[in-house]
């Protein structure tokens, strides 16, 4: 019988690594992606060493081979290698992005808005249909994206971000309507603000940015999103197609609401 496993994609860091550890504390078996060799060969170490009864195995991916063609080869030998491991990636959470940063309107090269909508969209399909022809062929599974609240409400100098994520909730759904059939559900988690690095590397700015003040008066951790991944992994048997969001409320709000500070 085949070793059953959730796959996470871009797990080397921040939300990804919640994620694994919800996984992996709960029991499962985790094989994880990064980019990085290094950073997967001490990953791994970590994890193993922190979840010593379930299997952990790393692997090192990239999504394009440049900005205008994803990696299908390296998509395709991954499964295949997974195959001869008899491991079967019964969970698929897509948490790797592109977070298409340091781009400007009207500024950037058509191949920078490129290389963003290949990776959250195109080589995320490609990682959902491989997953889904194996699950398929063994009574079905669960594939989760990460999406954002930002495919509804758009940021300052993200449209190839926002523009990613919108469709990446289209391509959920219909998703879910094609692969029902075959027991297989697609979901998808949509934080705001994620208490990251990035916060201790600019405290300052991330102490007054908008998107900090929340109904609830915080925002997410990786903890935070990792439930919402498990929820759908284990707990939601007859729910595809859905969105849950993660972000304290943000997204009812019409403007945040900023106190003055005298």
């Amino acid at each position: 019988m085949s070793v059953k496993a959730a796959l996470v994609t871009g797990a080397c860091k921040n939300t990804g690594v919640a994620i694994v550890e919800k996984f992996a504390g709960e029991g499962r078996n985790v094989v994880f992606t990064g980019r990085s060799p290094e950073k997967v060969k001490e990953a791994e170490r970590l994890y193993r060493e922190k979840y010593p009864d379930v299997t952990i195995i790393g692997y090192t991916i990239d999504s394009l081979i440049d900005e205008r063609t994803v990696d299908e080869k390296a998509v395709s030998d991954m499964f295949l290698k997974l195959d001869l491991l008899d491991i079967f990636v019964e969970t698929l959470v897509l948490n790797a992005a592109d977070q298409g940063l340091g781009m400007t309107a009207l500024q950037n090269p058509l191949t920078d808005f490129m290389r963003v909508i290949n990776t959250n969209m195109v080589w995320n399909y490609c990682l959902s249909e491989h997953s889904a022809r194996r699950m398929k062929e063994n009574g079905g599974g669960s594939i989760i994206f990460i999406n954002s609240n930002t495919a509804y409400r758009a940021i300052p100098n993200r449209i190839a971000y926002s523009a990613s994520k919108g469709g990446q909730l289209g391509m959920m759904r219909a998703m879910a309507l094609d692969f029902g059939k075959y027991n297989i559900r697609v979901n998808a988690v949509l934080p705001g603000m994620i208490k990251t690095d990035r916060w201790e590397k600019d405290p300052e700015f991330y102490k007054n940015v908008p998107s900090r003040f929340t109904p609830l008066g915080d925002v997410a951790v990786g903890e935070d999103i990792a439930d919402a991944v498990w929820y759908f992994a284990s707990h939601a048997r007859n729910t595809t197609g859905a969105e849950l969001v993660v972000d304290g409320g943000n997204s009812i709000q019409l403007y945040p609401i900023i106190e003055r500070r005298f």
